[in-house]
């Protein structure tokens, strides 16, 4: 039996109406469809077993419905700008779980992450269930220009190395840095024991999982709207049909 479906995981889609930097971000549209839908689409086509929307906002609550996604309806002390994403993913969980639902993992997927796709997502959790982590994370590749062997600080005028390494130190060229990575917001899974249990996406045990730069825009500001239309035209995400 594929491990992928011999364990319950349930994918949880935060989904607020407000937004500071990109206002109403999750209903803006992109490729001509809202930003959400490619989460919704993305998790639709996957193995995960379910997945939910957690959402303050009418509009959201709408569409997600139109489309049969389950709604949790969150409140509205979660659903500030201030509001950590923690508490959000736990009130999702304890919810399904009061309503009688079990699973073994959650996995967090952020509309935020439009060109993450459902191989991404099985993979992931294939991941997570085979190597018998507590936790796997979503990650790219760092540029060689924004190495951390190759930031500086500013002190009293006096520019220093970020390491603190002497500049004699100073690595001279790209190819002899060692890889570093970057979280890119795609996703965050784990044990569901993990998040009840210490409040936290974050067990002991955590791998990583690798995307490339061109799946990994993550949408914080109307630039990373722009860059996510320019990487949809040349890069399309495939969603492969997959089981509930």
């Amino acid at each position: 039996m594929n491990t992928v479906i011999s364990k319950r995981a349930v994918g949880i889609i935060p989904a607020r109406g407000g937004s500071k930097g990109v206002p109403r971000k999750n209903m803006r549209q992109l490729g001509g469809m809202p930003l959400i839908q490619y989460t919704i689409e993305a998790a639709r086509a996957s193995r995960l077993s379910d997945f939910v929307i957690s959402t303050d906002d009418a509009e959201i609550t709408a569409i997600a419905q139109m489309q049969g996604c389950t709604v949790i309806q969150r409140p509205a002390e979660l659903a500030t700008d201030s509001t950590a994403m923690i508490p959000v993913v736990i009130h999702a969980v304890q919810t399904l779980v009061n309503a009688g639902q079990q699973f073994d993992y959650v996995m967090l997927l952020q509309p935020t992450a439009p060109l993450r796709t459902s191989e991404d997502i099985d993979a992931s959790l294939t991941l997570l269930i085979e190597s018998g982590a507590d936790t796997v994370v979503s990650v790219t590749p760092v540029p060689g220009h924004c190495h951390p062997d190759w930031q500086f600080v500013i002190e009293d005028d006096h520019l220093h190395l970020y390491n603190r390494e002497p500049w004699e130190n100073l690595i001279p060229r790209r190819q002899l840095l060692s890889p570093t990575y970057t979280r890119n917001g795609a996703i965050y899974a784990c044990k569901t024991s993990v998040l009840l249990e210490n409040g936290s996406l974050y067990g002991s045990n955590v791998r990583a999982y690798v995307m490339p730069e061109s799946r990994s825009v993550n949408i914080d500001s109307e630039f990373d709207l722009a860059l996510a239309e320019l990487r949809l035209s040349t890069h399309p995400p495939s969603n492969a049909e997959g089981t509930h």
